[in-house]
């Protein structure tokens, strides 16, 4: 059985392990935006997190761009992806 988008990116974020919340999902452009934080006790640098997840998404496919630290919404990391 072949995961669906949304299993995938899920898959992905738990490998990274942080924590993730969907912001928007337009799954008629397969296009996803995801808030993303570290888990309590992480201390692995922020950039190093986005490499991984950065790694993992282009792997899959999916076009990546974050944002690190993002003024405007409580995240360590807002992704944008699409495939």
């Amino acid at each position: 059985m072949e995961m669906s988008e949304r299993q995938m990116i899920q898959e992905i974020l738990n490998t990274v392990d942080v924590i993730y919340n969907f912001e928007n999902i337009d799954e008629d452009t397969n296009e996803y935006t995801i808030l993303i934080n570290r888990q309590n006790g992480d201390v692995r640098d922020l950039n190093v997190i986005n490499d991984e997840m950065k790694k993992y998404f282009k792997e899959a496919d999916f076009d990546y761009k974050e944002e690190v630290e993002p003024v405007e919404v409580d995240a360590d990391i807002r992704v944008q992806i699409k495939r």
